[in-house]
């Protein structure tokens, strides 16, 4: 009872042992670091290397002065919003990830487990087969950026609604209806891929792949809107998501809303991944590695674990599209598939390291 009573008090007061928390500064220090450095590096690789005065040219041509040459086009009009970009969808992915590992209290979670990336997936399938991803013309975006956005919202909001009940909403419920849904959501969209053209075929496996070849300066805004606010958003969470790791009976004892904080997290990771995926298609696990990998190195203390997640996400996916761009260059592979390529041996790699040391 006392240890019970001591790891409440641990999670409610928010103090990490010393050791810990000086680990923990070091991590984010380190990663705080790394980011500008991935930026420099997608900056200047890909099929025409620059070096850095290439860089600063190119950046200060963006702002409006300098002489437009090949290195500034292709800094300021090509490399620089796509690098942006990556790293704004990389960090909510990730962090989107954690706090979807942190609500059903499972370090293997991640964000499709509650349908949204399914139903992003079939809401462009289903533009794509029906419209065939005519432009809308509103900022440049595709009916199939829009069909995936508004899939994965209807997807996530159905899922909630399956899950809810006079009691409340129950986590498990949600886990189960999410997997319904998930399934629901591809069997659909094989029967749009059934009376696909080769052409439609296509589109929908390159979308699956997820890519940044389409970054362009007014999506970067849409995602910094979006992104942003996710960013911002998910940290005030960090102390409920503490105080859940204990189960829900307990934060509700320690006063934590657990209803209206399972609401506002569905509803920040539905439009955080949603958007994720309108804007380059879908990415496989980052939303599922980064969390684990970060948690394995600072520990479950949301309120440094989803800060540093996001800044990871960032740096990950800064170099999966570093590899695409330039390992086959000037061809290019999705950035999903190097994510994957990388994310799936290193995650079991780290399985196989937790549980030969007994760490259950």
């Amino acid at each position: 009872m006392a240890s019970r009573r001591a790891g409440v008090s641990t999670i409610s007061a928010g103090s990490p042992p010393v050791n810990r928390s000086a680990r923990t500064h070091r991590v984010l220090l380190a990663l705080y670091l790394l980011l500008p450095a991935c930026l420099l590096l997608a900056l200047s690789s890909g099929a025409v290397m620059l070096n850095a005065s290439d860089i600063l040219a190119g950046l200060v041509a963006t702002l409006g002065g300098g002489d437009a040459n090949q290195a500034t086009v292709i800094i300021g009009q090509i490399r620089l919003p796509r690098a942006l970009l990556g790293a704004l969808v990389g960090a909510v992915l990730a962090s989107t990830g954690a706090a979807t590992q942190g609500l059903f209290r499972n370090p293997l979670a991640d964000p499709s487990l509650i349908g949204v990336t399914a139903g992003a997936s079939l809401g462009a399938s289903l533009a794509i087969v029906t419209a065939g991803g005519a432009i809308s013309g509103y900022l440049g975006f595709s009916l199939v950026s829009l069909g995936a956005f508004l899939g994965g919202l209807l997807t996530v909001a159905m899922v909630y609604r399956l899950a809810q009940s006079g009691s409340g909403t129950s986590v498990a419920t949600m886990l189960l209806a999410g997997i319904a849904v998930t399934a629901l959501a591809g069997s659909i969209g094989s029967l749009l891929e059934y009376h696909a053209s080769n052409d439609m075929l296509r589109r929908i496996s390159l979308w699956r792949m997820g890519g940044l070849d389409g970054a362009n300066y007014p999506r970067l805004l849409i995602a910094g809107i979006v992104g942003g606010a996710v960013l911002l958003a998910l940290p005030r969470y960090a102390a409920a998501l503490n105080a859940m790791l204990l189960g829900e009976s307990e934060a509700r004892h320690l006063g934590i809303d657990v209803n209206r904080i399972k609401w506002g997290l569905i509803i920040w990771v539905a439009v955080g991944v949603g958007a994720s995926v309108a804007l380059a298609g879908t990415i496989a696990f980052v939303g599922l590695v980064v969390p684990h990998i970060v948690r394995l190195l600072i520990g479950p203390d949301h309120r440094s674990l989803i800060p540093a997640c996001a800044l990871a996400g960032a740096c990950l996916l800064l170099l999966a599209d570093t590899l695409a761009r330039t390992v086959m260059a000037p061809s290019e592979l999705p950035v999903g598939v190097v994510t994957a390529l990388i994310g799936v041996p290193f995650f079991i790699s780290l399985l196989r390291r937790r549980y030969q040391y007994g760490m259950q």
